[in-house]
């Protein structure tokens, strides 16, 4: 296993570490959660540039890469959706909408296409990872701020995973069709 891809296992093998420590009770838990869940994320953009200059890419990472970020962003949306139900609606937006493009991607592979990464994907990500960090940070009797930058952020990240959908399809419909 190169590099790239144990870069890519570190961020699965930090879920079960960072739900354990926002669940815990111990003082600052959110924040050593939040933490996490910004290392975590950030081992998403240091896998691709490791497999770039290292020259490590294989189809394992290209396997691995993608469904180690749906079960990343998947599983602590849902952990914040226990404690903040109000979320309903964004993180259904974004859940559905992260299986839908996977399921959009096999398909056209399955017929010798590929579908890129798009740029909007890419900023829906990275304000994703803002909302979510943002919102392990909010505990009861605590700042006002976090919630709202958080909600705030995961409501525009739905927004922008349904434009980002929109262009997948857009794309794919392109690409099939040429």
């Amino acid at each position: 296993m190169n590099y790239a891809n144990l870069t890519t296992a570190l961020r699965i093998a930090l879920i079960p570490a960072i739900l354990a420590c926002y669940f815990s009770g111990l003082a600052q838990a959110h924040l050593l959660a939040a933490g996490l869940f910004a290392i975590a994320s950030l081992t998403d953009w240091l896998d691709g540039f490791l497999a770039r200059r290292l020259n490590q890419a294989t189809e394992l990472g290209a396997f691995l890469d993608p469904v180690a970020d749906k079960l990343l962003v998947v599983v602590v949306l849902l952990v914040l959706l226990s404690v903040f139900p109000a979320l309903l609606p964004p993180v259904a937006i974004i859940v559905l909408r992260e299986l839908i493009v996977s399921a959009l991607r096999e398909w056209t592979a399955g017929r010798g296409r590929r579908v890129g990464v798009a740029f909007l994907g890419k900023l829906k990500a990275a304000i994703q990872m803002l909302a979510i960090t943002a919102l392990l940070l909010v505990e009861d009797g605590g700042p006002a701020f976090p919630w709202l930058m958080g909600a705030s952020l995961i409501h525009l990240s739905a927004l922008l995973a349904l434009w980002s959908m929109a262009q997948y399809f857009h794309h794919a419909w392109r690409t099939l069709r040429d």
